[in-house]
């Protein structure tokens, strides 16, 4: 198995993505190709003791930026390393790419360069979220602002296979993002899509599930659309940092407060690790002719390992191949 890494994407590249890169190659039987600038990727390389044989770089001469245009840029920048990466997928000279680059950016090109599986309409970003019981994985997170009730129910079913051949859970719970659990609550594209989910027997559809269900993990798989999903991927990452600053500063008032802090460090440091979005690795970009992972722009060493990894699962369990046998038996 080959796996396409943008050695570009996200805020600490390429130092980060590398060592990630490196990390991976000790556990994971496949070869990873770095792609970018190769002169800048080499030098890098070369201050690592041990760089795994499995590790390659193909030369890209053009970077995106996070803050560009992703259209324009996928469009201008035809050697940039998110453009090359994603046609070494098409090209089948690797079976999956990684990215923690510009989001828009690797969905533009994704789509542009590899096309939808057969019978999905818009592909959709799928995002891990910690529960109180266990994960939760969230499609839509951005990639379709403007989408309809065929496009959601598609993603419930892709959900549905993710949750199945990745995340290992039997017959996986689908719920519907909604204001109410009521089938008559919401907008009427909302209310449209409960009814496909509904008359959909190939996935198990709980009905609607409200924003104060989402952490409380009673469901494997909520659907919704792009803006409603980035705005509760953003939330929810604001209010992750703003607890834990909220803590720090309560757990230093004073000497009893900071003794009880040290007591409880062990419990605060797995708390950190069950919430820490670097353990789940990337989101899929779920619907494409190919494997393409989304991590995290801030990500850590720790987190391009995950993103590999779970790429690297997608392909040996032939995800797409399932949505598309899924998709099919409508």
């Amino acid at each position: 198995m080959r796996i396409a890494v943008d050695a570009m994407g996200g805020d600490h590249a390429p130092d980060v993505v590398i060592s990630g890169a490196i990390l991976a190659a000790k556990e994971i039987d496949a070869d990873i190709i770095l792609v970018g600038p190769q002169e800048i990727i080499k030098a890098k390389l070369a201050e690592h003791k041990q760089v795994p044989k499995n590790i390659s770089v193909l030369n890209a001469r053009e970077v995106i930026a996070m803050n560009e245009s992703p259209a324009v840029s996928v469009r201008r920048k035809k050697d940039s390393s998110i453009n090359v990466a994603v046609k070494m997928v098409k090209d089948k000279t690797a079976d999956a790419m990684v990215s923690a680059g510009n989001t828009g950016a690797v969905v533009c090109a994704a789509s542009l360069f590899l096309k939808n599986l057969a019978g999905v309409d818009r592909p959709g970003i799928s995002v891990l979220l910690p529960t109180l019981k266990n994960v939760v994985q969230m499609i839509d997170m951005g990639a379709n602002i403007d989408a309809k009730p065929e496009h959601l129910m598609q993603y419930g079913i892709m959900g549905s296979v993710y949750s199945q051949y990745v995340l290992r859970k039997e017959n996986p719970t689908v719920g519907l993002l909604n204001i109410g659990e009521e089938e008559t609550k919401g907008p009427e594209f909302v209310k449209e899509t409960f009814k496909l989910l509904e008359q959909n027997k190939n996935i198990n559809f709980i009905g609607n599930v409200e924003g104060r269900d989402i952490y409380v993990g009673n469901c494997d798989v909520i659907v919704c659309d792009g803006f409603l999903g980035n705005v509760v991927l953003k939330v929810s990452e604001g209010l992750a940092d703003a607890i834990k600053e909220m803590l720090k500063r309560k757990l230093s008032t004073n000497i009893f407060t900071k003794l009880g802090a040290l007591l409880s460090a062990p419990a605060f440091k797995a708390l950190k690790r069950e919430t820490d979005y670097a353990e789940y690795g990337g989101a899929p970009l779920l619907g494409i002719d190919g494997i393409c992972i989304i991590a995290h722009g801030g990500s850590s060493a720790n987190a391009i390992k995950n993103a590999i990894r779970v790429a690297h699962e997608s392909v040996t369990n032939n995800v797409n191949q399932h949505i598309i046998e899924l998709i099919e038996k409508r």
